[in-house]
């Protein structure tokens, strides 16, 4: 029963939490002018501006265009894009290689940090301990677009190990094109293609995009291993296990990293929505054509319904996986239902 009052709790602030965010987006869009004039200012007379804004409803009072807009929120309504293009199916279309994207940075993100936070913890107050803490710094603090244009400079230019962008060669795209069912994800298309060399081909597109941003959380998830499997080292139960003779390998491995490893569950919401901000500079850095780079095109066009939007549905997609994450984490450390 605690438990589910847990869950119920949570699932209830979903709401709240998400219409901030989308009310906070709403005000900062309509605090530059309106959008039709945004865009469109400089292209078209005003009476042709006035034409659209009026056929749009912006020159309605702000309270009305709010509250049409939470109304359309509530009906998974996000608006349309210039090109009358409807943001859901924009989201659809391109949300699917973010969260390609997404998945292989928090795989690097998990193979990095928590074995190179393991052996700091293991080898504390040494000199690999200080140079593994003082890579962790860079790794998160380094910008991401910057990270991800030295390895294109380095691992594609110099050394042509990987390409220098895309989600995969032109014609596996076009010949992925034509699977059925399509996913979108490419990865997932490739298999089933059939053809292991397009497989490969999508691949090896992908290893510099989620090399760089997939450093972005491993520095964090280095040190949050480190701090916390310290401190459960120095637990009664880690003692218990020292004295009835289990090595130090088996004492770690078993007993502490499992304990250590759960404030990175906790902080893995925190670490989506990180990649998903991270994913703007990431996808336009490598040419990754998801969400991210999207958002830029229109962030350029200066349309900022589509923006909007896309922001909304982000907003909406954090607020979720925090609710995942804390049901998680309820469930298998009993402290934080009680």
């Amino acid at each position: 029963m605690a438990l589910l009052k847990y869950l119920a709790v949570r699932l209830a602030l979903i709401v709240p939490t998400a219409w901030l965010l989308v009310t906070v987006v709403f005000f900062l869009m309509r605090v530059i002018g309106d959008p039709i004039s945004a865009a469109l200012g400089g292209r078209l007379t005003q009476d042709q501006i006035e034409e659209r804004k009026e056929a749009a409803g912006f020159n309605r009072p702000i309270l009305t265009q709010y509250w049409e807009y939470i109304s359309g929120l509530a009906r998974l309504d996000f608006g349309r894009s210039q090109d009358n293009r409807a943001i859901s199916d924009v989201v659809v279309t391109y949300g699917a290689a973010t969260v390609e994207l997404v998945f292989w940075a928090l795989i690097v993100a998990f193979a990095v940090g928590v074995p190179l936070g393991r052996y700091a913890a293991t080898h504390r107050d040494t000199p690999a301990d200080a140079a593994l803490r003082l890579g962790a710094i860079v790794a998160y603090a380094a910008p991401v677009f910057f990270v991800g244009m030295l390895l294109k400079l380095v691992f594609s230019v110099g050394l042509g190990w990987f390409p220098v962008g895309g989600r995969a060669s032109t014609n596996v795209e076009l010949a992925l094109q034509h699977v059925s069912p399509k996913t979108n994800i490419l990865v997932i298309d490739a298999i089933l293609y059939g053809d292991p060399s397009y497989l490969l081909d999508v691949l090896k597109h992908a290893v510099l995009p989620a090399v760089a941003l997939g450093l972005l959380t491993a520095g964090v998830f280095l040190r949050l291993v480190r701090v916390n499997l310290i401190q459960t080292m120095r637990s009664d139960f880690v003692e218990a296990a020292k004295a009835r003779g289990l090595t130090p390998r088996v004492v770690v491995g078993r007993h502490a990293v499992r304990n250590a490893l759960i404030p990175i569950i906790t902080v893995m919401g925190m670490c989506i929505a990180m990649m998903l901000g991270g994913a703007v500079l990431t996808e336009t850095t490598f040419e990754w054509k998801g969400l991210g780079y999207q958002l830029a095109e229109y962030l350029k066009a200066r349309d900022f319904v589509a923006v909007q939007g896309i922001v909304a549905c982000i907003a909406l997609v954090v607020a979720l996986m925090s609710f995942v994450v804390d049901a998680i984490v309820a469930m298998i450390d009993p402290r934080v239902r009680f």
